[in-house]
């Protein structure tokens, strides 16, 4: 989430656009989303030249050695018209064929199209994202790219109208710093948006496996078969590539792909699933894959990704996903078996509730992390709730920061489940007994299980109280007659 400064340079760049008569905001924000991804390309190469001076090795760069004007820091610097031409006529084919055919980066950018009509308004646009970038560099933020995508995306008039919502950064965060991955996973969002859950994983590993990266093999995995992102949307597929080349991914495998269709045939191939798959919509069963079928009859999408992610994990493979509450409660014959399913022929760990403002100003839905590990061999014995209360946001639609916040005592928890064997249900987190679950028919919500203590309240006799009342009315009646008295001298 973005704030102050760094969010009216945006929306400045955004009157930017719309003043220069581009005005449908998707294609908006695919323009502006290629300017962002050429700069990212300059600054990173302008990183990796300084790393191999400083190492004393030759560095092979991506841009010609004869072509600089092809570096943003270099055409951002000149005339209006030259830049235009440079832009159009240079930088867009480029980049459509960077790597060679078949690469990563033609693949995404096969499509790209420059649709800038003036070169007053690229060179606008080319200032404004120079001042952006600085104000971002000052924001302390790990992954302002990230947080812009999400604001960017938020001024989308149909955003979260299907089901699209977009995770707020800190609880993408919090989720990948739940799941810790391994420099050895193999992580997947079959519902991938903007590629943060990915992004997020990936910078996770870079701060706490910094060591992954002098090991050759680790490395190579890192950047050619880690990540894996399905997406339906053309415009997402590519602005979620593009995240994750900015953020140091060589080969992200992002894919156009329907994951709930047959055309999606990936069978026990993840070690970690990271996902908040769309809420609403039905899909007709002839859609939907038979193997997912089998395990829930449904054509909620809701609960086909459930089915989904256990198809797709390796056994032992793990899964932290974002689902709306009525998964947790639904009474439908669905709703009971991919709770059941979860629940006895694998280990459910942890359902964390988050407040309904989470998802605010797309959408006012309640929601719950839902946290499991594929065995195929039941294993559910005690399932860990939090009632989340603050996320450090205003639950409005303002989301301003303020300083309630529960995800550090979620992760510390979290990380220590064993200390929350004692806790009662009266307190915030606490255990239930897969017994008890499946006492209430697999009832997953909250609110089943956790005990509110009621304080006792002693109230005076009804006859004190109707004394209490006639002194009150003698004393009113006696002001009343004490004024009446002094009027009347008056007069």
């Amino acid at each position: 989430m973005i704030t102050g400064e760094l969010k009216n340079k945006v929306d400045k760049v955004w009157e930017t656009f719309w003043t220069g008569g581009i005005t449908n905001p998707l294609t908006v924000i695919e323009q502006f989303t290629y300017l962002l991804y050429i700069k990212g390309l300059d600054d990173n190469e302008k990183k990796k030249e300084m790393d191999a001076e400083l190492l004393g090795i030759e560095h092979e760069g991506i841009f010609p050695e004869d072509k600089p004007q092809l570096r943003w820091s270099i055409f951002s610097n000149m005339g209006p018209d030259e830049m235009f031409n440079v832009v159009s006529q240079e930088v867009f084919p480029f980049i459509k064929g960077l790597g060679g055919k078949g690469s990563v980066y033609s693949k995404f950018m096969k499509d790209a199209i420059f649709v800038m009509p003036t070169p007053s308004l690229l060179a606008r646009v080319v200032a404004g994202i120079n001042g952006l970038m600085q104000a971002s560099n000052t924001d302390g933020k790990k992954d302002t790219l990230g947080d812009l995508y999400e604001y960017l995306l938020s001024k989308l008039a149909t955003a979260g109208t299907n089901g699209q919502f977009r995770t707020p950064r800190h609880i993408i965060d919090m989720i990948v710093n739940l799941m810790k991955p391994t420099p050895e996973d193999i992580i997947v969002d079959p519902a991938a948006g903007s590629a943060g859950f990915l992004v997020s994983a990936g910078e996770y590993l870079k701060e706490n496996h910094s060591d992954m990266f002098l090991v050759q093999s680790l490395r190579e995995h890192f950047n050619q078969r880690m990540f894996h992102g399905f997406e339906m949307d053309g415009t997402m597929l590519r602005i979620g590539a593009m995240n994750m080349m900015l953020h140091g991914v060589d080969n992200p495998n992002i894919a156009y792909r329907d994951s709930l269709s047959e055309q999606n045939k990936d069978t026990e191939q993840y070690t970690l699933v990271l996902a908040n798959p769309p809420f609403k919509g039905s899909l007709d069963y002839e859609s939907v894959a038979n193997d997912l079928l089998k395990i829930t009859k449904t054509k909620k999408t809701e609960l086909l990704f459930l089915a989904l992610f256990l198809r797709m994990l390796k056994k032992g493979g793990r899964c932290a996903s974002i689902v709306p509450d009525g998964v947790l409660f639904g009474s439908s014959n669905a709703h009971k078996s991919i709770r059941k399913e979860v629940i006895d022929n694998h280990k459910l760990e942890a359902i964390i509730s988050m407040p309904s403002g989470v998802f605010k100003p797309y959408a006012g839905v309640s929601t719950a992390i839902m946290i499991f590990t594929k065995t195929d061999a039941g294993g559910t014995d005690n399932v860990w709730f939090y009632d989340m209360k603050s996320d450090g946001y205003s639950l409005d639609d303002k989301r301003i920061p303020i300083e309630s916040n529960d995800i550090p005592d979620i992760l510390a928890r979290f990380e220590n489940l064993e200390n929350e064997t004692n806790r009662k249900r009266t307190e915030q987190s606490f255990y239930v007994p897969v017994d008890d679950i499946r006492k209430n028919g697999y009832d997953l919500s909250i609110n089943k299980y956790k005990e509110i203590v009621y304080e006792e309240v002693e109230y005076e006799s009804p006859k004190i109280i109707i004394n209490k009342i006639k002194d009150l009315e003698n004393e009113i009646n006696t002001g009343i007659n004490e004024l009446g008295a002094l009027l009347n001298e008056q007069i």
